[in-house]
């Protein structure tokens, strides 16, 4: 009895023991299959479980254009039209840049106009000052002042020179004149684009693009600095100012309507019209203005060499009056007469501001050169619908020349009857 009991034990402790050696071993491999992931074979079994290829693809083709620059985005968008209000923000800020620049140009014209008075009266000074003491010196050759007098004056003469070479050299009147042209055509500029603006709901790149043109050719036309970039002040030939852009002939596929199928404002009639104000233009208005351009050109020239010239001649003279009897009585005259003649000549020229009287003759001469350049450019337009209308160019024309409709017309029909140079009447009675 007592060894069933003993094998029964036994039999219930190695029982007991392999189940618990199974559970262990089973643990043992739960373990293991949790840190070694087992090959899975390709069936159909299995196949479902597979995630698909294509969407994680597309996600990752997501994920890298998303990363693309945006400069490689605008290539892949480039036939996208801009955002009406992406060209707004761009006029509108064009047109701040175009406000401002009319400040910056007011501000440095009265700046460059007091350098003309201000010069202007300080070399005078200097010049009559040193005159004075050449006579002076002249008078009581034996004093102990006559030395200090003299090198005084000569001193005074040299200054006068060297400050009036650089006065000529950059013709404040003129600066103060091209600056104050700015001013206009900027403050135009900017009341044209807020008049678009107020006119006209769509704009394009185009406009955007025209603004920024005529904003630039300002910006050469009537440069801001002095070094570098100054506009030559005695040029070899007279031309007329430019500040606008080019205008050219804009292409198109049509062909010129028939006489009666003109729209948009013009007629036959009108672009002979037209016609003949270019020619009246190019004959008699801008050709007269180069004619005094010239003129006003060779007296700037004249008297820029004889201002330097006289007080040079006066420190000459004011050295010689040390010297011998004769050679201090032409030291006397060179000394008195080329002071009192140097400040008659600085005053013409300054105070009469010559450069500024050329600069006016030449920008009047690039107004009637614009003037056939925009005539031009719409009568070379075959599309009737993409010119400027007929009727209100005619207008504009009319008021820049300072006429009416009718004496427009009337000009025209007088002018038409002659030939090149037998033209009387003037184009402009605005000038």
């Amino acid at each position: 009895m007592a060894a069933i009991n003993q094998a029964s034990t036994f039999l219930s402790s190695s029982s007991s023991f392999s189940s618990s050696s199974s559970s262990s071993s089973s643990h043992r491999y739960i373990a293991t299959a949790s840190i070694h992931f087992p090959k899975i074979q390709t069936n159909t079994t299995l196949s479902a479980f597979i995630p698909k290829t294509q969407s994680n693809l597309s996600l990752v083709e997501d994920i890298q254009l998303s990363r693309i620059p945006p400069k490689k985005q605008h290539k892949n968008n480039s036939n996208v039209s801009p955002d009406p209000q992406l060209i707004m923000e761009k006029l509108y800020a064009i047109l701040e840049a175009v406000s401002d620049r009319v400040e910056m140009h007011k501000n440095v014209g009265e700046q460059r106009s007091n350098w003309n008075s201000l010069l202007l009266t300080s070399i005078n000074t200097i010049t009559l000052s040193a005159a004075t003491m050449a006579a002076i010196a002249s008078t009581v050759p034996g004093a102990p002042l006559n030395k200090v007098l003299m090198l005084s004056s000569s001193f005074l003469y040299l200054a006068a020179t060297g400050m009036l070479i650089i006065m000529n050299k950059i013709q404040p009147s003129q600066l103060a004149e091209e600056q104050r042209n700015a001013a206009r055509l900027f403050k135009q500029l900017e009341n044209e684009i807020k008049t678009n603006i107020a006119a006209r709901g769509n704009f394009t790149m185009n406009d955007v693009n025209e603004a920024m043109k005529k904003v630039l050719a300002l910006d050469r036309a009537y440069p801001l600095p002095l070094l570098g970039v100054m506009l030559e002040k005695f040029p070899a030939k007279v031309e007329p100012a430019v500040w606008w852009p080019d205008q050219r002939q804009r292409i198109t596929a049509k062909q010129q309507a028939a006489d009666d199928n003109y729209k948009n404002g013009w007629s036959v009639e009108l672009e002979e019209e037209m016609r003949e104000i270019i020619r009246v233009l190019e004959v008699k208005d801008k050709d007269d203005y180069l004619r005094l351009g010239e003129k006003a050109l060779k007296l700037n020239k004249a008297l820029a060499i004889a201002g330097p010239l006289l007080t040079g001649l006066g420190a000459i003279g004011s050295t010689l009056l040390s010297c011998s009897p004769h050679s201090s009585t032409w030291g006397m005259v060179l000394g008195v007469m080329g002071g009192a003649m140097a400040s008659v000549v600085n005053t013409v020229q300054h105070g009469g501001q010559v450069g500024m009287v050329f600069e006016m003759y030449r920008s009047n001469a690039g107004f009637f050169k614009m003037m056939q350049e925009s005539i031009d450019s719409n009568l070379k337009e075959k599309d009737m619908g993409r010119r400027e209308n007929g009727q209100v160019f005619e207008m504009k024309v009319a008021l820049q020349l300072g006429r009416s409709l009718s004496e427009l017309r009337d000009t025209v029909a007088a002018s038409s009857s002659k030939n090149g140079k037998d033209i009387q009447e003037f184009g402009s009675k605005l000038f």
